[in-house]
């Protein structure tokens, strides 16, 4: 198991292993990071664990030496450690918080997709539905919002509607205006940091490699430009995210009722038994039934949501065959089937579909008279005598909706200039560009001294170190799942790969790297995983742990470095034209 945990230093004055063997002191650099809180790992085996402690593995504690580095006494380290699993989450969010919200507004304009959905969520917080806006709408919105009049004709749109009330409850709060419409986005990418955070903590069962993840998630390029854009996907990605936490949470709840179950010997240690193992009800679960709802709000954001939740329903009936064979179960797969399968399908899909039929509830209780919704009035017109007349007609003409918007988009083959096939994603082969313009010398904080024009652009560009170490962390990732059964690597493997797998089938369909915001905070959870182990398991010899610190000490500071220099380019900064020459590393991201 990884983990970066050391045990307590040897009592002031003792003889550490190797000294009292005879063994030469260390080197200077490494006595001086011990200054610092650097503790070595001690060689000794750990003894060995009982059945609860595989079940629900305690959470890492750090060094006492790191406490004493801090001047804390041993009466408050086991409180400062209950703070700290809140505080440096919190931290790290109010960190990405500043850097989405900073400028938010910025470029005063509608970027890209902003025309769709900034309009779209107008309207639908505005009447419950999209409208049909006029093509030129654009400058008027941004000159005078409060002008602009809500159209009466109804609006053909091709995402479910969740998003766009997400997107909405910002514009009613501070107005049709470039920062309503993008506050929403920023608020859900800065929770999605502290939720990443948690969610890197209860997974890697260190405060410390989940604050990681968080912060790499803060720096990433491609999730900061979404959080400060109006789009879906955005929104998409924080449900996805809040039902894969739900889900590790409804895992331990679990595994810990499991682990009540069982018998406790003589020494006080919890042991196997396998009619308990395979017969034992998990009970209410209302976490699984959380992640639902939060799937369905998913896929009532896009259909993508769906997907998701076909790869995590798997997912945790796979940990509930895992719980039990750990418990002592020797037919753990059987015994999911007959205990856990049917309550986990009923708690996740059902609740799904109703949660995502009720989002487009401002769409049913339009009229159905032509003054309603998109199609509302469909069956009404058109389907009185068929063989399901006795549905309802708002469940008829929604059915009809469906398909023709299916049809859409397995039919978008249409070519675009920022178009990108998923084979390129996570190399960063084809960025997209939200915004781009060229300022003239003296004019839109481009110098009077410039040579010639500058370059202001919001790039959906991934922080390229990040990408490029997650492509190794996934390699990693994938042979620890693999070869090591590593059941946090599997998780990791199972979300990413619900985000980037299924576009794979539509080679032909106009497709966009900014999709792959949804499986951003899975990449940097691989790649918190990797640094833990670049950090070294307990047992290995100080040095191995100094030189495993130092690089992965250099690799993080190097990313956020990469952050910073890419950042003019994230948020719409005027730059001298060689600047932003100097930022396109690649041919294919211009």
């Amino acid at each position: 198991m990884t983990s970066t945990a050391t045990p307590p230093p040897s009592p002031a004055g003792a003889l550490s292993p190797a000294t009292a063997g005879g063994a030469e002191e260390p080197p200077t650099w490494l006595r001086r990071l011990r200054g610092f809180g650097y503790a070595p790992a001690a060689g000794a085996s750990s003894p060995r664990v009982d059945v609860r402690t595989r079940l629900v593995p305690p959470y890492t504690k750090p060094s006492r030496q790191l406490w004493m580095t801090f001047g804390l006494p041993p009466q408050v380290w086991g409180t400062w450690q209950r703070i700290m699993a809140w505080a440096g989450p919190l931290l790290v969010a109010l960190v990405a918080g500043v850097l989405r919200f900073v400028h938010l507004g910025s470029p005063k304009a509608v970027i890209f997709d902003e025309t769709y959905y900034a309009k779209d969520a107008w309207a639908t917080i505005k009447q419950g539905y999209e409208a049909n806006w006029p093509k030129d709408i654009d400058k008027s919105i941004l000159a005078n919002p409060d002008g602009v009049a809500l159209p009466v004709d109804p609006g053909y749109v091709v995402h479910p509607p969740v998003g766009k009330w997400v997107i909405g409850l910002g514009e009613w709060m501070f107005g049709l205006t470039p920062f309503g419409w993008r506050f929403m986005t920023a608020v859900l990418g800065t929770l999605s940091v502290l939720m990443l955070c948690r969610i890197g903590r209860r997974l890697f069962r260190s405060t410390f490699l989940g604050c990681l993840a968080g912060a790499l998630l803060a720096v990433d390029g491609l999730h900061l430009v979404m959080s400060r854009t109006a789009l879906l996907d955005l929104v998409l990605m924080f449900f996805v995210l809040a039902a894969f936490g739900a889900l590790l949470i409804d895992r331990d709840r679990a595994r810990a009722r499991l682990a009540d179950a069982l018998p406790v010997d003589e020494e006080g240690r919890t042991r196997p038994d396998a009619k308990i193992a395979e017969t034992l009800r998990l009970g209410w679960r209302p976490y699984r039934i959380l992640a639902g709802v939060c799937l369905g709000l998913a896929a009532g954001t896009k259909w993508n949501g769906f997907v998701v939740l076909a790869f995590f329903g798997i997912l945790t009936v796979l940990w509930d065959a895992a719980a039990r064979r750990t418990a002592g179960g020797g037919t753990p797969y059987a015994a999911m089937l007959r205990r856990d399968a049917l309550p986990a399908f009923v708690s996740t899909v059902p609740v799904a579909i109703v949660t995502y039929v009720a989002s487009w509830s401002g769409w049913i209780f339009s009229p159905d008279n032509g003054k309603g919704g998109y199609l509302r009035d469909w069956a009404a017109k058109n389907d009185q005598n068929s063989a399901l007349s006795f549905l309802p007609e708002w469940v008829r003409s929604l059915w009809h909706y469906e398909t023709e918007v299916y049809s859409f988009h397995v039919g978008l083959t249409s070519g675009h200039t920022y178009e990108s096939n998923p084979w390129s994603w996570l190399v960063l082969g084809r960025p997209v560009s939200y915004f781009y313009e060229s300022p003239e010398p003296g004019t839109d904080g481009c110098p009077a001294t410039a040579a010639g024009k500058c370059a202001r652009e919001v790039l959906a560009l991934g922080t390229p170190l990040l990408w490029w170490a997650g492509c190794f962390a996934l390699l990693y990732v994938l042979w620890r799942w693999f070869f090591r059964r590593d059941w946090r690597a599997g998780a990791i493997a199972c979300a990413l790969a619900a985000g980037l797998l299924p576009w794979f089938n539509y080679q032909e369909r106009t497709i966009f790297y900014f999709y792959a915001v949804v499986f951003v905070p899975y990449l940097c959870l691989a790649v918190a995983m990797m640094i833990g182990a670049l950090l070294g398991p307990a047992g290995s010899s100080e040095r191995r742990r100094a030189l495993g610190a130092i690089g992965a000490g250099v690799l993080v500071l190097l990313i956020v470095w990469n952050f910073i220099y890419f950042w003019p380019i994230y948020t719409g900064q005027t730059l001298p034209m060689d600047s932003w020459r100097g930022r396109m590393w690649l041919d294919t991201w211009v």
